[in-house]
């Protein structure tokens, strides 16, 4: 199966039953897939007329209770920025994949890059939550497309699922399973009348009401209180934003995904994700057969940034190889201290191969040493 093909896969699976999209290499495929598929299931597909109609179609089905999702790659991903704000200021359950390609503007449209992990992030204005997943192979296309929905809706955030070209189009083998564990979120037990949408409550994360279910408030961009109406007061936008941008630090140790392979004794880590650990993985069992005490740490989750894990690893040299000219590499200098890592970056349409990681391996080794 295709990456692609397994993400809109893993959709489907997950209980999504609306798409709205418009089409962009390299991530086309998966609104092809979604038109065929999702009226066979009871689902709607609508191809808009651009990206920014796109997010918004998402955000309406899914305030109408209806798991939805959108797919573009680069300047797309751009146009939905906006009203990806806007599902994070009104806490609406949605997901994005971006199958990313090199930029800037129109860029490399069907070459590989990892161009927007700090757009994933701070892309739209403001602070905001968001939840970021990187799969490595297609079979995690197809695993944390799942996760994205699950996340999605139990927290009620936008999830950002972050593949590559090369990740999008590559062909591997997969196994679906019969079903898997579907998430839905969490429904008002209160009668209408005493039905509170951004209520504060000790989970941080507040009932929600689909619309047409009876339950009528209000739902805005600006700075709101627990009704949901438009307030300027200094107390009630602090209020708000603390509750926003805290929220998920209490389930951490759920939403960090990540992978150690060999880190133990390592002296040496090499920090990659996406296509890239592909290449990372075979440089490292290189590495360890030519006797260097060489790990890697994977990422799955790429926002919130696993701090604690990198934390543990502190006292080691990182090497990060990166399909960019240097994004997440600064998060990697935040916690462990610059003069502790190394960058490997390529940004010319190319993967970077085994080979030269091994190369920059035995460099910094040597340099360590």
């Amino acid at each position: 199966m295709q990456g692609n093909e397994a993400c809109a896969e893993g959709a489907l699976m997950a209980g999504v039953r609306f798409f709205a999209g418009y089409p962009i290499t390299p991530s086309s495929e998966i609104a092809e897939f979604m038109a065929e598929r999702l009226p066979l299931v009871g689902g709607s597909f609508i191809q808009m007329e651009d990206e920014i109609a796109s997010m918004a179609a998402v955000i309406g089905a899914s305030l109408a209770g209806v798991k939805a999702f959108t797919a573009t790659s680069g300047p797309g991903f751009s146009l939905k920025q906006e009203n990806l704000g806007y599902a994070a200021a009104t806490e609406i359950p949605c997901v994005v994949v971006n199958v990313m390609r090199g930029g800037p503007s129109t860029g490399l449209p069907t070459s590989p890059a990892q161009a927007d992990v700090m757009q994933a992030r701070w892309g739209t204005h403001g602070d905001h939550p968001v939840i970021v997943l990187s799969p490595y192979s297609v079979q995690e296309c197809f695993e944390l497309a799942v996760q994205s929905f699950s996340f999605a809706e139990e927290f009620r955030v936008p999830v950002i699922l972050l593949m590559d070209e090369v990740i999008g189009h590559l062909r591997e083998r997969v196994e679906l399973p019969d079903r898997v564990g579907v998430v839905e979120r969490k429904k008002p037990a209160v009668p209408p009348d005493k039905y509170y949408p951004y209520e504060n409550e000790a989970s941080m994360i507040p009932a929600m009401a689909n619309f047409g279910d009876g339950y009528r408030y209000h739902v805005t961009g600006l700075i709101h209180d627990e009704t949901g109406l438009p307030s300027g007061k200094p107390t009630v936008t602090e209020k708000l934003l603390e509750r926003l941008n805290h929220k998920l630090d209490q389930y951490l140790d759920r939403l960090v995904l990540y992978e150690e392979v060999a880190t133990e004794d390592a002296e040496l880590i090499v920090f990659a994700y996406g296509c890239t650990a592909r290449s990372a993985l075979e440089a490292v069992h290189t590495a360890r057969g030519a006797g260097l005490k060489v790990g890697l740490f994977r990422p799955k989750t790429i926002w919130p940034f696993p701090v604690e894990q990198l934390e543990k690893l502190s006292t080691r040299e990182f090497l990060v190889p990166e399909m960019n000219c240097g994004q997440l590499v600064g998060e990697v200098e935040r916690i462990v201290g610059r003069r502790q890592v190394y960058r490997l970056n390529r940004f010319d349409g190319e993967l970077i191969t085994p080979d030269e990681i091994f190369l920059k391996i035995q460099e910094v080794i040597s340099g360590v040493q």
